[in-house]
């Protein structure tokens, strides 16, 4: 399953006039059956909640006061989530005549137009609290606290992550709610602000909307709303003509190939950061050690230390935790059986709380030969993993093919992506695709998604943050080679001084003289070797710009307009 809960609001949403109907309960429990959590997201005080609700200990846990509080209905136990309203601030909304005034945990408790009057007295004591609306209701809470943070609390008691929720709401401060939720759902009464932000808008009011809702969870996982739930897409690069690529983040199962040293390992590492970034909880099976300095990810053995499972399926029971397994330790021979003893334990994971989200394979052909006897069982466990998949190789030959038949997007890096396409239909038992293959050029990839009438086409892949700094450094300070240096000749090629490196560039162009740098200036040099060897567009635009004005600025403005583009990007040259 791919939504393992439901958090819902209560009046206006799973309430009518304050009331749960007896067949709303009832769909409830059906949820609550099928395997699913039912968290309850309410802005109201947990003691009004529990008098006026009987039905509240069919849910898991409540998050109370607009995300103030938690409650557990099994235990009775109450967790407090912010600070408690300041005396004063009670004493002076009641002298000034607020009515009603309701005080709980964390949380104050009015009805327009009071409003006015607060934000007076909070102004007045210099507090730092907040109003929230919900329809007629102003709630005034500590800054910060909403339903969305009142949710993810309660997630983490859970150890689910917001991108297995559904959540469904009617009102002003059911906005965090649903932005937060993977699907977000709006019951047919909701603001009509509420209904344009929502991935799902029912046809039924409140209740009867949200037995709708439960219907389909049940009956599909939602999952007809794929299409539709663009927002969550993993953005990968863009087009020619600027078009964005993305994969969907749900059952995609997704192929990185190319020969080594064309760039593998730095596409997967630009996926990984998207995933990092739209916190989707990752496992990556790491066999020789290339993947030990990832942001936000914790590596688990080394090359003297194997991992164990328990310690790997402990760290991964937390939804905000990224493993790292390197597999240094553990014989190549040894890598298949490994892979195939971990599978049932991330499949158990996956079936209490859909995740880990993402399984990522480098040198996959390490944990999923193609050799039937050592790699069969590890393939075939793939089948009973439900999320998403990437596996990175050089040989998609060496590859099971059980596992190369599951992949619906396949990315080839390097200058022969026509041979990589071959080498994986042929493996895979697919037929090869009639359309002709682009060639690769200036660092893009070429994609091709299955199952679509899309032929292959070029990919510009936004490098991660770790390859940018990567590239600064060696762009800065390495050796480009001598193909991509850039050399000082002058004007009659009396000259041959070799630039390897932003560095020394800029070093030889303060050193030459005001003809030889004119002269390169005015045939716009500086901004195609920024262009095709840098591969820095960015700069080299503005160092174009510059080149533009050779025929109004002298030597030594343009070589200080140079100069202060590219430090302002690499840095000094001090």
């Amino acid at each position: 399953m791919r939504y393992m809960a439901l958090a819902c609001d209560y009046d206006g949403t799973i309430a009518g006039h304050g009331i749960v109907a007896p067949q709303e309960v009832t769909s409830l429990k059906r949820l609550a059956a099928s395997g699913r959590k039912l968290i309850l997201v309410t802005g109201r005080l947990l003691e009004d909640l529990i008098q006026v609700f009987p039905d509240v200990s069919m849910f898991d846990i409540v998050v109370g006061e607009n995300g103030a509080a938690l409650y557990w209905p099994s235990t009775g136990q109450i967790k407090v989530l912010g600070e408690s309203p300041p005396a004063r601030m009670i004493q002076l909304a009641r002298a000034r005549g607020i009515e009603p005034l309701n005080v709980g945990h964390a949380i104050v408790d009015t009805r327009v137009p009071h409003e006015s009057t607060m934000v007076e007295i909070i102004r007045e004591l210099g507090l730092e609290w907040q109003l929230i609306f919900n329809k007629g209701a102003v709630m005034v809470l500590p800054t910060g606290i909403n339903k969305a943070t009142g949710l993810k609390a309660a997630l983490r008691e859970l150890g689910l992550s917001p991108h297995n929720v559904v959540g469904v709401g009617d009102a002003e401060n059911d906005h965090a709610l649903l932005s937060l939720c993977e699907c977000g759902a709006a019951v047919a009464n909701a603001l009509p602000t509420l209904q344009e932000r929502a991935d799902l808008v029912t046809t039924e009011r409140a209740g009867s909307g949200v037995t709708q809702l439960i219907d389909r969870m049940i009956s599909t996982d939602l999952s007809e709303l794929e299409t539709k739930l663009v927002r969550h897409d993993l953005k990968i690069g863009s087009e020619a003509d600027g078009k964005l690529v993305a994969l969907k983040p749900y059952r995609s199962n997704v192929l990185v190939a190319g020969p080594s040293g064309s760039g593998k390992s730095g596409v997967a590492h630009a996926l990984i950061e998207r995933l990092v970034d739209s916190r989707y909880q990752f496992c990556l099976i790491d066999p020789e050690g290339d993947f030990q300095e990832l942001d936000k990810a914790v590596v688990l053995g080394n090359s003297q230390r194997p991992p164990t499972l328990d310690e790997i399926m402990h760290l991964l029971q937390n939804p905000s935790e990224n493993a790292v397994i390197n597999l240094m330790a553990v014989p190549i021979g040894e890598r298949p059986n490994f892979f195939a003893m971990l599978t049932p334990h991330l499949h158990d994971l996956f079936a209490k709380t859909g995740r880990p989200h993402w399984l990522i394979m480098d040198e996959a052909h390490h944990m999923l030969p193609s050799d039937r006897t050592k790699g069969g069982g590890a393939s075939a466990s793939l089948n009973n993993l439900a999320g998403s998949l990437m596996i990175v190789t050089v040989h998609p030959e060496h590859v099971s093919q059980a596992a190369l038949s599951m992949v619906d997007s396949l990315i080839t890096v390097g200058r022969y992506p026509h041979q990589t396409v071959r080498s994986f239909c042929n493996a895979a038992g697919i037929t090869i695709p009639e359309a002709d293959i682009p060639e690769s050029n200036n660092g893009n990839v070429i994609a091709w998604f299955r199952g679509t009438a899309r032929k292959p086409f070029s990919v510009h892949i936004e490098p991660s943050k770790a390859e940018r700094k990567r590239h600064r450094r060696k762009y800065a300070q390495g050796d480009v080679g001598y193909e991509r240096s850039f050399i000082f000749r002058g004007p009659e090629s009396k000259l041959k001084l070799r630039a390897q490196n932003l560095v020394i560039f800029l070093q030889m162009a303060e050193g030459v003289d005001e003809e030889t740098w004119m002269f390169h200036l005015r045939r716009q040099d500086y901004s195609r070797w920024l262009r095709d060897s840098i591969k820095d567009d960015e700069l080299a635009h503005v160092v174009a710009g510059v080149e533009t004005q050779s025929s109004t600025m002298n030597a030594e403005d343009s070589l200080k307009a140079v100069k202060f583009a590219i430090e302002g990007r690499y840095g000094g040259t001090e």
